[in-house]
């Protein structure tokens, strides 16, 4: 919980550098987000302390994260709002599309199931977290994202047999490869291409690994 709690603050804080004009270092700390990002869930399954609460509360420091993000970018570059929208409706589609694969996958391999499919289900605390806690955030997580993860399931399908090429690209293509491309393009001062990336790439993201689960 206070990896993912970090990793939010200094979210926000790359968006107040976004609005500065301080892109280079804004663009190179949502490298080093990514990074973090990626350890909360790992300290908790190598602790042996998996959390529903920090199941849910991640999915929603990511997303106050990437709202905050690309709201500064939308008003350094004067962006409608509409695409500015877009842009977060890209990448949270693309956080749920690796999401979904990395369940299915850890679900074949060990087995955890504190991240699910369809979390429609109120989870049962583990004996480390409280109840009411877990049944908050599950409402939450209801309200606001559980729409990301029916529309996921409705279009990609069961997968591949083993999920490697589904896992291997949605990963490979994801939050951690653009996060270099934006630095990339922070330094060669050639930022004003953000949106042609961000909807590029994740749409057709979404294209290959959909039509792969279904062919």
């Amino acid at each position: 919980m206070q990896v993912t709690t970090f990793h939010l603050l200094l979210t926000i804080f790359c968006a107040w550098l976004i609005l500065e004009g301080n892109t280079i270092i804004a663009c190179f700390l949502l490298i080093l987000k990514g990074v973090i990002d990626a350890v909360d869930g790992e300290l908790a399954r190598i602790r042996e302390r998996p959390s529903h609460v920090g199941r849910y509360w991640d999915t929603v420091a990511d997303t106050i994260g990437l709202i905050a993000v690309m709201w500064a970018f939308g008003r350094l570059f004067g962006w409608e709002p509409l695409l500015t929208f877009a842009l977060i409706l890209a990448t949270l589609l693309q956080y749920s599309l690796f999401n979904h694969y990395s369940i299915l996958m850890r679900n074949l391999g060990s087995g955890d199931i504190t991240s699910r499919i369809d979390e429609t289900v109120k989870p049962i605390a583990y004996s480390w977290e409280k109840q009411s806690t877990v049944n908050l955030f599950h409402r939450i997580y209801l309200v606001f994202f559980s729409w990301q993860d029916s529309i996921i399931s409705w279009l990609s399908g069961k997968g591949s047999k083993n999920l490697v090429f589904e896992l291997t690209v949605s990963s490979s293509l994801g939050f951690g490869m653009q996060s270099l491309i934006i630095f990339g393009l922070a330094l060669t001062e050639n930022l004003s291409y953000l949106p042609e990336l961000i909807l590029g790439v994740n749409m057709g993201l979404m294209v290959l690994v959909i039509l792969r689960s279904r062919i």
